[in-house]
């Protein structure tokens, strides 16, 4: 693929094509996935589960997730080591639509998201990653980072709170004032985990820190509940009910049926009434779902570039994540995105493609399948210390730190912004107002750039002294609806007693409307002032700009020329002479005075 082909490709299962069909792949290679697999299909178990519960819903459909968005991707997507499934960044979004429509609401959004990022796809929208400033992207993620952690101090502490309230300063005002009755054999499973989590990485084994703590966590709770302390657990806290009337507490040990998404529980447990007001109040959950897949999916697809030295198709790669959002649903899956985490651990693991991802998700469905009735066992407060980790890790605080530090004070403002507005409002509005802002600033800042100078006593590029009433001043930057006023209006407060002006702009590479109107007014009140403004050295852009508005020199007020010798050496000729103000003149330029 060329250097920017990536960002404009489109064909589905790309990165399985391209790794297994128009590569070598053979028995090494089918090994190492395999592998691979084996060993993220492990990790992602009660990552899945634990995600599933922080997005207000039962853990088996973060394992349907796995299962079948984690497949589906990895066969029609475009990064060929991405693991796909529950991520923590959606946690935020995906909590108050459970809340409020339900899981059958849930997973009709997630199905409207998928339909949104396959139509993102088609529209080639893969490049949205380049227009996503850093300091957003700082933002955002440290700000998800802080509500997930917020949302786990219920279970950390082990509080009897029933219900928090949406907003967040009351969700804090709410656990705060739920301190006093903490639980703390609760809290002294949590602590274990959280201490086994930080600790084990010295160990350096090679064997992922949340498996031994989940473990360890789990025996320590059986003790604990032995001795009549009761500390939750996925099957104290989850029921499920089989097709067949039969009940069971913890995980259904059996494959995911098909059903339509909105014939899954609502709210009230009863099935939701489609139609398309459901769909009309179900459209901004699902565009924001959408949005923040397709900036999940993209950067990690760009940090597996940076640590393969690969190509991804970032096309392909939303479109892949489009089809596993729209058919994950139909099976009890909630949104999928690609995990930065897992798919780093896909690579250090030594996957070579997609099958890696492919098998991952078959050893979470043998998971669900066969180990369900232990993995009822895992404890609430091991979970939530789990997923404090992961927003830990996801929060990228050293990065965050870093640019408070070095940066300058717009790309600070723009990141305090996109955090606090993800943590008090929601990531849509933090994310629209962060770029909102850096748009701006970014402006301005071009606009300060630009400058005008008098370089009429510049005798390396004029070396014949001008005649008098005569000056010449240099433009430098873009004249655009931000800079062209101000550097017009500087220019008409030096015209008083001046015969002509001569604008050197071989440093203007862009103009716009806006300068445009600014450049013919300026014109305009040289005419009235009996003023001539030869303009010297035009770029590309600006000449076309000019001859594709149909400007026109004016005999006597305005003239064009190649280069600034050129113009300079007009005015040895006779040509500057002072014309008589026409009143009834224009300012233009015919599009044969560019030749």
């Amino acid at each position: 693929m060329s250097h920017r082909a990536h960002l404009f490709s489109l064909r589905i299962g790309h990165a399985l094509r391209e790794s297994c069909l128009q590569e070598p792949y053979g028995r090494r290679r089918l090994l190492r996935d395999l592998l691979a697999g084996i060993t993220v299909g492990i990790i992602a178990i009660p990552l899945a589960m634990a995600l599933a519960i922080a997005s207000g819903v039962a853990p088996q459909y973060g394992l349907y997730t796995a299962i079948i968005a984690g497949f589906v991707i990895a066969l029609t997507g475009g990064s060929r080591l991405s693991i796909s499934g529950p991520t923590a960044a959606f946690v935020v979004i995906l909590y108050p639509i459970a809340q409020q429509y339900g899981l059958g609401g849930l997973l009709l959004a997630t199905a409207l998201s998928g339909l949104l990022l396959i139509g993102m796809a088609l529209l080639r929208l893969g490049r949205l990653i380049e227009y996503i400033p850093e300091p957003v992207t700082l933002g955002f993620t440290g700000g998800i980072a802080v509500v997930i952690a917020t949302l786990q101090l219920k279970d950390f502490f082990g509080l009897t709170l029933t219900d928090l309230p949406e907003h967040y300063l009351g969700k804090v005002s709410a656990l705060a004032g739920g301190l006093p009755d903490l639980h703390w054999p609760s809290l002294a499973v949590a602590l274990l985990t959280l201490a086994i989590m930080l600790l084990w990485p010295r160990l350096k084994t090679g064997v992922p820190a949340h498996l031994p703590a989940v473990i360890l966590a789990s025996l320590a709770t059986l003790l604990l509940n032995q001795q009549g302390l009761e500390i939750d657990t996925i099957s104290s806290r989850f029921s499920y009910l089989l097709p067949d009337g039969s009940s069971g507490q913890g995980i259904p040990p059996v494959l995911p049926d098909f059903v339509w998404p909105w014939l899954q529980p609502g709210p009230d447990g009863a099935p939701l009434e489609f139609g398309w007001a459901l769909l009309r109040d179900l459209l901004p959950a699902a565009f924001a779902i959408a949005m923040l897949g397709a900036i999940e999916s993209l950067l990690c697809a760009v940090v597996l570039d940076g640590m393969t030295g690969k190509r991804h198709s970032a096309n392909s790669e939303l479109l892949g994540q489009g089809i596993g959002n729209l058919v994950t649903p139909f099976f009890g899956g909630i949104t999928a995105t690609a995990a930065i985490a897992r798919s780093a651990a896909n690579f250090k693991a030594g996957a070579e493609s997609p099958v890696a991802a492919m098998v991952h998700a078959l050893v979470v469905l043998a998971g669900l399948v066969l180990l369900a009735p232990w993995l009822a066992w895992l404890p609430m407060p091991a979970m939530a210390a789990l997923l404090m980790v992961v927003a830990w890790n996801m929060s990228e605080a050293h990065k965050a730190v870093h640019l408070v530090k070095t940066a300058p004070l717009g790309d600070i403002l723009v990141f305090l912004t996109c955090f606090s507005l993800t943590i008090l409002f929601d990531m849509v509005l933090a994310i629209t107002a962060g770029i909102l802002v850096a748009a701006v600033l970014f402006v301005r800042e071009i606009a300060e750039m630009t400058r005008v100078s008098d370089i009429s006593g510049h005798r390396r590029l004029l070396e014949t002294p001008l005649p008098a009433g005569w000056s010449v001043f240099k433009v430098n930057g873009p004249l655009f609806f931000a800079a062209a006023d101000r550097v017009f209006g500087e220019l008409s407060t030096q015209l008083g007693g001046r015969d002509g002006v001569v604008l050197y702009m071989d440093g203007v590479s862009i103009l716009d409307a806006g300068g445009l109107a600014a450049l013919n007014k300026f014109v305009d009140q040289c005419r009235k002032q009996g003023i001539r403004v030869l303009i010297a050295d035009l770029q590309f852009q600006p000449l076309k700009t000019l001859a594709r508005a149909g400007v026109q020199p004016i005999p006597g007020v305005l003239a064009f020329y190649p280069t600034l010798r050129e113009a300079l050496e007009s005015l040895g000729e006779g040509e500057a002479a002072k014309p008589r103000p026409d009143e009834d003149g224009a300012a233009g330029l015919a599009p044969d005075a560019l030749s």
